[in-house]
């Protein structure tokens, strides 16, 4: 079984950043997508950011240029660098991994990835 454990969330200023981690254990999910998601009250959850194993990336358009993904394959980490935040990304965030190969043009649908974490709350005052 994998779990992940997302921390780094919390509370900043507009135009402030903060980095997030999602630690892994168990299954070695290094050749496989991982990404990251978000969810405000009363909203869908949405894509934010994904990278796979050679470190190919995809981003949500509302983040693109401000946040960037990365992964530590030997370790089983991701993190999410987030820069110049705005109320709009206050959100729990979530890690999430797939189980298996998942096409680039498929790394925003969030219901095909198998592994999530418990999520961060992210707070961004105006």
């Amino acid at each position: 079984q994998v779990q992940l454990v997302e921390s780094g969330g919390g509370l900043v200023q507009a135009g402030g950043s903060l980095r997030l981690s999602c630690a892994s254990s168990g299954r070695t999910l290094s050749t496989y997508a991982m990404g990251w998601f978000r969810q405000a009250p009363g909203k869908e959850r949405e894509f934010v950011a994904t990278t796979n194993w050679s470190g190919v990336t995809s981003y949500g358009d509302s983040v693109k240029g401000r946040f960037t993904i990365s992964r530590d394959n030997a370790k089983d980490t991701l993190s999410l660098q987030m820069n110049t935040l705005k109320p709009e990304d206050t959100a729990v965030y979530y890690c999430a991994a797939a189980a298996g190969p998942l096409p680039y043009s498929d790394y925003g649908r969030y219901r095909l990835y198998d592994y999530w974490g418990q999520g961060t709350q992210v707070t961004v005052s105006s």
